[in-house]
């Protein structure tokens, strides 16, 4: 969605809208590590958390400015910015500010979950484009393991303030299954989640078919990846682990309905750190070899999966 474009209050929609003119379900997430850092942008004192922050915030706006023509969204990880303290957290409301003045959807990595006025804070304080929050954010990571009382607050605040959160329900990384997948009644745990997730959304979807409470399914549990589209039809997916993690397009695919909406999908380290790998060291840039493998991402999602239909 471009500045000009007029705002879709309704966050499914707004993000549905953005997938189709930028013809991809792609989204870039924004890892900083700082000894992965371009040389050019690498900090000289490493001690030195202002230059840290710095080199932080240049290197994200820089990504930022790359692939704002071809994606729809961007998803910066609050932790990296948060290990460096106040400066860090500085750093990413530039980050934050930059990405949405470039027309693109922002969704928070923080994974935050609690209850009552401590979720009610976590939610005011992302949910929404400023002034509705502080931070100015259009959708956040959220962790439901307390219970439904966690996401009460955070899908209130959400449908509010034009906003969307997406729900861990089956994460990527290998140990998910030690507690997403021990069964209760003879289904898993992760199920259930889904099956509360779902009720959510579908009391608001929009015009697109899909409601503002989202889903965190990881790209590395291909099969119930499937299983959670087909149970959740009413719910966008937010997928993990594609990339650098293992995830391949035919693992991604099952997340996505048959014309290339309802999920997005993200890979972090194999774009931000592209200069880092043979394939792109040719190229003029660091900057450059986002920019190839932000499109090389693109058409690997649509020779493999239903995006293909978004062209």
């Amino acid at each position: 969605m471009n500045p000009s474009e007029p705002y879709t209050h309704h966050f499914a929609d707004r993000l549905n809208q953005a997938i189709i003119q930028k013809q991809t379900p792609l989204v870039v997430g924004l890892d900083p590590r700082l000894n992965q850092l371009p040389a050019q942008l690498a900090p000289e004192n490493a001690d030195d958390l202002t230059q840290v922050a710095i080199a932080y915030s240049s290197f994200c706006c820089g990504i930022i400015d790359v692939v704002a023509d071809l994606v729809p969204a961007v998803k910066p990880q609050a932790a990296f910015f948060e290990q460096i303290g106040p400066l860090g957290m500085a750093a990413l409301a530039e980050v934050v500010d930059h990405a949405t003045t470039k027309g693109l959807q922002v969704i928070m990595d923080a994974k935050r979950g609690d209850i009552g006025s401590t979720a009610t804070a976590y939610a005011s304080a992302f949910l929404g484009r400023k002034p509705h929050s502080s931070w100015g954010c259009d959708a956040l990571t959220v962790n439901p393991y307390m219970g439904e009382d966690t996401l009460e607050p955070f899908i209130d605040a959400a449908n509010k303030n034009g906003a969307g959160i997406f729900v861990l329900v089956k994460t990527s990384n290998p140990g998910s299954h030690t507690i997403q997948e021990k069964r209760a009644d003879n289904q898993p745990i992760y199920s259930y989640v889904a099956s509360h997730v779902e009720q959510l959304s579908s009391n608001n979807v929009g015009e697109t078919g899909y409601g503002n409470a989202g889903a965190v399914v990881g790209a590395t549990y291909p099969e119930q990846l499937s299983e959670l589209r087909a149970a959740m039809p009413h719910t966008l997916f937010l997928i993990p682990g594609f990339g650098a993690q293992g995830g391949t397009a035919k693992d991604v695919a099952g997340g996505l309905d048959e014309n290339g909406l309802g999920g997005v999908i993200n890979s972090s380290r194999a774009i931000i750190f592209a200069h880092e790998q043979p394939q792109y060291a040719q190229l003029s840039s660091w900057q450059a070899a986002v920019e190839q493998a932000t499109r090389d991402t693109i058409e690997k999602l649509a020779d493999g999966t239903t995006a293909s239909r978004l062209r």
